[in-house]
C-alpha cells in the first residue's frame, strides 16, 4: 500500500529512488533493438512483415489499410462515441490553433531584407500502440497539431490485434484526424520502417506516438536520422493538497495513473497529516471495485508516496524538485499556485480538473514530458511539427559598411576564407 513519509529528511530517499526507476539502460532490449533495425534497413518491407507475423499475428489482414476500410469504420462506429470524439477533438483544435506561428520580414531604408520562414515537416510517422494498450485519445493529440502546422502528410504505424485485424477505434480516430496512411505493423520493427523508409512505407521526417520499451529504445536510437517527440518514460500524477483538500478526490486522481503501468508513480504531497491518513483509507476503499487494481497495487506500493510537509513553500519546493508528467493543485486559492510551481508538464488546478480532463476533453495536450526532464523539455505542440529558417538579402552599399566588423571577427577566429568572401566583393 502506499506510503506515508514525513518531509523531515525522509524524503530524500523516496525522491532519489523514483529518479531511477526509468533511468536503468536494459542492454539486452537495446541489443535486440539494433539488430531489428538493420535488419529493416536491409530487408524492408520483408524484414516488417516477418517481425509483425513473429510478434503480432500470423495472418495479418492488411500491411496498408486500404482507404476504404478507414472510412467503413467510422461509419459503422458508435454514433456516441464518435460524438464524443468529435467534441474532444473540437476542443483540441481550438487550443492548438493558438500555437501557430507565422513567418516575418523585416527591412530597412537601404533595401536589405531579413526574414523568417515558418513551414510544416513534410511528412511525419504517428506510432499508435495497438491491442489492450490502443488509446484513439493519442491519435488525436498527434495529428491535430500536426495537422495546424501543416505537415504535408502524416503515416501511421499501429499493430494488428490477435486476429489480424485493426483496431477499429484506431481508425475512427484516424479518419476523424485525416491521417493519410496507416500500416499494420508495430514495434521496433515500425519505427525503423518509418526511420529509413521501405519499398511500400514512405521515409518520414519526425516519429512521435508512445510505445513500449522496445518502440522507445527504437526511437531513441534512430534520434538523427529522424526526429522525435521525447523519450517517454512511465506516467507520473503528483498532488499537491492543503487541509481542506477532499480525501475522495485525491485518491481517486492519485488512482487514474497508477493503472497505466506498475512502473507510474503517483505521489501526494500534503500539509495535513488527516488528508494523507483519510487518502490512505479511500484508496483501499475505492481500489476493491478497480478493474485494475493489481496493478494500481503494485504502482502505489513501489512508486507511490505520501509526503506530508510543515507548510505549502516546502510543498512546492519538492513538486519543482520532481517536475512530474501532470501536477495538480487541490488547494483554497489555486490560481495563486501558477507562478510558484513551475517545473510540469501539465497543471491542473482545482477540485474540478482532475488529471482524466486533461488526457481526452479540455484541449491541451497529454503528450507531456516525464521523469523530471519537465524542468527542460514541453509538451507535445505545434512547434513540434513545423521547421524555421531564415534569409538574407544586403545590397552593396549595407555589406560595405558592414566589412570591417565582419572581416574583423573572421580573422580574430583565424578564419581567413571567411574574411576573404567578404573582401573580394570589394577589391578594385
Amino acid at each position: 500500500m502506499i506510503k506515508i513519509i514525513k518531509a523531515d529528511g525522509a524524503e530524500k530517499e523516496f525522491l532519489a529512488d523514483m529518479k531511477k526507476r526509468s533511468g536503468e539502460v536494459n542492454f539486452e532490449v537495446e541489443k535486440t533493438v539494433k539488430a531489428i533495425l538493420a535488419d529493416v534497413a536491409e530487408r524492408g518491407d520483408e524484414a516488417v512483415k516477418e517481425y509483425t507475423a513473429k510478434f503480432d499475428c500470423a495472418n495479418v489482414q492488411y500491411y496498408r489499410v486500404p482507404d476504404e476500410v478507414i472510412q467503413d469504420a467510422l461509419t459503422e462506429a458508435d454514433p456516441e462515441f464518435v460524438n464524443s470524439m468529435l467534441n474532444c477533438l473540437e476542443n483540441i483544435t481550438k487550443f492548438h490553433e493558438k500555437q501557430k506561428q507565422n513567418g516575418y520580414m523585416m527591412t530597412d531604408e537601404s533595401g536589405c531584407i531579413l526574414g523568417q520562414r515558418v513551414r510544416g515537416l513534410d511528412r511525419v510517422g504517428l506510432y499508435v500502440p495497438g491491442g489492450t494498450a490502443a488509446y484513439p485519445s493519442s491519435v488525436l493529440m498527434n495529428a491535430v497539431p500536426a495537422k495546424i502546422a501543416g505537415v504535408g502528410e502524416i503515416v501511421m504505424v499501429t499493430p494488428p490485434l490477435k486476429d489480424g485485424t485493426p483496431n477499429k477505434d484506431i481508425l475512427v480516430a484516424a479518419a476523424l484526424c485525416g491521417v493519410d496512411k496507416i500500416f499494420m505493423c508495430g514495434g521496433a520493427q515500425a519505427v525503423a520502417a518509418l526511420a529509413y523508409g521501405t519499398e511500400e512505407i514512405p521515409k518520414v521526417s519526425k516519429i512521435v506516438g508512445p510505445g513500449n520499451i522496445f518502440v522507445a529504445t527504437a526511437k531513441k536510437l534512430l534520434y538523427g536520422t529522424v526526429d522525435i517527440d521525447m523519450i517517454a518514460g512511465p506516467s507520473e500524477i503528483l498532488i499537491v493538497a492543503d487541509e481542506g483538500a477532499n480525501p475522495k478526490y485525491v485518491a481517486a486522481d492519485l488512482m487514474s495513473q497508477a493503472e497505466h503501468d506498475k512502473l507510474a508513480s503517483s505521489v501526494l504531497v500534503t500539509t495535513s497529516m488527516t488528508v494523507a491518513e483519510e487518502t490512505v483509507k479511500e484508496i483501499e476503499r475505492q481500489s476493491a471495485y478497480l478493474s485494475r487494481k493489481e496493478i494500481i497495487d503494485i504502482s502505489l506500493d513501489n512508486y507511490g508516496a505520501i509526503i506530508v510537509c510543515d507548510d505549502m513553500d516546502k510543498a512546492c519546493e519538492i513538486a519543482n524538485e520532481i517536475a512530474p508528467e501532470h501536477l495538480e493543485v487541490l488547494v483554497k486559492n489555486p490560481l495563486e499556485y501558477i507562478g510558484r510551481l513551475t517545473n510540469c508538464g501539465s497543471l491542473f488546478l482545482g477540485d474540478y480538473a482532475p488529471e482524466p480532463l486533461g488526457d481526452y476533453y479540455a484541449g491541451p495536450n497529454h503528450v507531456l514530458p516525464t521523469s523530471g526532464t519537465a524542468r527542460f523539455f514541453s509538451p507535445l505542440s505545434v512547434d513540434s511539427f513545423i521547421k524555421k529558417s531564415s534569409y538574407i538579402y544586403y545590397t552593396r552599399e549595407k555589406l560595405f559598411n558592414a566589412k570591417d566588423d565582419i572581416v574583423l571577427v573572421a580573422e580574430r577566429e583565424q578564419l581567413t576564407a571567411h574574411a576573404n568572401a567578404i573582401k573580394v566583393r570589394f577589391e578594385d
